[in-house]
């Protein structure tokens, strides 16, 4: 299969790496209107055609991934679609449910693999995080919380929320199979006027009885990519900075206990700490090879069209939440997905080195 990559900035570099290190990748061709961009990557990404725009690139390549700015997405990628090339497409989708809907209905009507990268799906803890739920080591979940901070980089077309956000928010959907009914946003624009650089929301997911809040922000001295677990039973934090220990689980939790003739209780449960061995591939590279594989045997991806559109429609009821200062439901049933499928697909791959 020979597959481009559009933009070849800073993530779409790392496209380029990984796809030249995939057996079933034949020909890597980038995608970049800056003169000096495509001629710094011909010398220094081996064996790369380097095209100017994606209608020079369509006649050499049978899948795309777009990693442009966001604004972009939508139109790349349904040009892609209508000339019959299978695409990935980066987070968030889109920056409109409606022009997400449209990709949907494009990829089904002409049977064509659409997938969006939300690399974090791929992560072998969040793949353990999710098994530590459903096999019920941490009990009754009882919320999950999420910060993603640094110093920059702002983003000229997205604020924090679209930029940052959509990782937290698939990675949550993944972990609950679920999807929130309904979201709270507080934000504020410091240092730009009109882009909000720090958010706070809380999402709630009805049939699971679960509570996220989701905290990110371009403007804070220290770097953070955590997400945190807490059950009846037990607790597990996911630190992404962390390599050697990125993920802990901690035997702790708060029991109340009622009593007929006193007041009632709360006791304290202190276990010990455990750090497990989890071999670590690289997400982009486990995506990318999932990504191929899909578009060869029609297989539907992991992080297909629908859970993208999902993102979108949770980013959107964000920003009207944020705009209106009030609770905002995320709409149900518009989309043609369940909820994110179970990474076993995934992994069998992984395991068999394709």
């Amino acid at each position: 299969m020979r597959v481009g990559v559009v933009g070849c900035g800073y993530w779409g570099s790392k496209h380029l790496r990984v796809l030249t290190q995939i057996p079933g990748v034949s020909d890597v061709v980038g995608v970049d209107p800056r003169p000096d961009q495509r001629a710094k990557l011909a010398t220094t990404a081996n064996g790369v055609a380097m095209y100017p725009t994606l209608s020079s690139a369509l006649p050499h390549v049978d899948a795309v991934i777009i990693a442009t700015p966001p604004y972009e997405h939508a139109p790349l990628a349904l040009q892609a679609l209508r000339a019959m090339k299978h695409v990935l497409v980066e987070k968030p989708m889109t920056t409109a449910t409606s022009s997400g809907r449209q990709l949907v209905e494009e990829a089904a009507a002409r049977q064509l693999t659409l997938m969006v990268g939300h690399t974090f799906e791929y992560h072998a803890v969040v793949w353990k995080l999710r098994e530590l739920i459903e096999s019920g080591a941490l009990g009754e979940i009882y919320y999950i919380d999420t910060a993603r901070l640094n110093l920059g980089a702002y983003q000229s077309d997205v604020n924090v929320v679209w930029d940052l956000a959509p990782h937290d928010i698939s990675v949550i959907n993944y972990l609950l199979r679920s999807r929130p009914d309904f979201v709270d946003a507080w934000g504020s624009a410091y240092v730009h006027p009109h882009q909000e650089d720090v958010a706070t929301l809380r999402l709630g997911y009805i049939d699971r009885g679960v509570r996220a809040q989701v905290q990110v922000s371009w403007l804070d001295p220290c770097k953070v990519r955590r997400v945190t677990v807490v059950g009846s039973r037990g607790m597990a934090v996911y630190d992404d900075l962390a390599l050697e220990q990125p993920l802990r689980i901690y035997d702790k939790s708060v029991v109340y206990e009622p009593h007929e003739h006193s007041e009632p209780g709360l006791s304290y449960r202190h276990g010990g700490i455990t750090a497990p061995h989890i071999t670590l591939p690289e997400p982009l590279r486990v995506q990318d090879e999932h990504f191929v594989e899909c578009a060869r045997s029609g297989r539907r991806p992991q992080s297909d069209a629908e859970s993208g559109l999902a993102v979108v429609q949770v980013l959107e009821a964000v920003s009207e939440a944020m705009r209106r200062r009030t609770r905002v439901m995320v709409p149900r049933g518009v989309t043609q997905g369940a909820a994110p499928t179970n990474g076993a697909s995934v992994r069998e791959m992984l395991a068999q080195g394709v």
